[in-house]
């Protein structure tokens, strides 16, 4: 039997929410071991100006227990 822990995380990029999830899971990936899968449950967005400036997501990670 497999025990799954869930943790939320949040990332930010200059680029895109998909850039923003792919930087969150690499760097998560660093430290926390046998990631099964990620779910995106929120976009958001920085404005300055008018002008969109960062897109952020927030996470939640499901990894292994060993």
């Amino acid at each position: 039997m497999s025990v799954l822990k869930v943790i939320e995380i949040l990332s930010e990029s200059e680029i895109s929410w998909e850039d923003a999830a792919r930087k969150a899971i690499a760097k998560a990936s660093k430290t926390v071991k046998n990631i099964k899968s990620a779910y995106v449950k929120e976009h958001s967005a920085a404005i300055v100006d008018g002008k969109i400036t960062g897109f952020r997501v927030t996470l939640k990670l499901a990894f292994e227990l060993e």
